[in-house]
């Protein structure tokens, strides 16, 4: 299933989130590091979906200080051109609505559990300038993120992102 570039606007903005697990992240400390897609789902009005597919790829890096964040499709079709500058309108629509980055500072609220990030740079420039808050959960090496508040940018519901920490 695809989304559009509003939807997965509303996802990243809305939710990029993880599960909440059973121990919550106790310091910043807790998600420095290099973490590797796990899943991605959007669950809106009882229902689930995948807006990357069942098999995300993707790749989380946070070092204390500053963030950033890779998702994309892995079964997005390639640029026939092989020529990222002079791609179709469908290829480009597939390669926007298939990929989310965003990267920029980042702080940590140890009691309330939420980062907050300072968008420098996205794929989806609306969200540049912005201050992304997000709900972080640190569970053994699994890492989930969770933004449950809908916004008027996509389709709403409550996004989770779950990671891995990569070896």
């Amino acid at each position: 299933m695809r989304i559009s570039s509003i939807a997965l606007g509303a996802l990243t903005c809305c939710g990029i989130a993880f599960g909440c697990g059973a121990a919550l992240a106790q310091s910043a400390k807790d998600i420095v590091g290099t973490w590797t897609l796990a899943s991605v789902t959007l669950e809106e009005g009882g229902k689930k979906s995948e807006p990357f597919g069942p098999a995300p790829k993707g790749m989380a890096v946070f070092d204390g200080a500053r963030q950033s964040i890779v998702i994309v499709r892995p079964d997005m079709p390639k640029f026939a051109t092989n020529n990222r500058n002079t791609g179709t309108a469908e290829e480009n629509k597939a390669a926007v609505q298939g990929s989310l980055t965003f990267f920029g500072p980042y702080t940590f609220d140890e009691a309330s559990k939420v980062m907050t990030v300072v968008v420098e740079g996205s794929n989806f420039p609306n969200w540049i300038g912005l201050n992304l808050k997000r709900n972080i959960s640190v569970t053994g090496d699994t890492l989930t993120i969770t933004n449950p508040t809908p916004t008027a940018s996509g389709p709403g519901g409550v996004a989770t992102i779950v990671w891995q920490r990569a070896r």
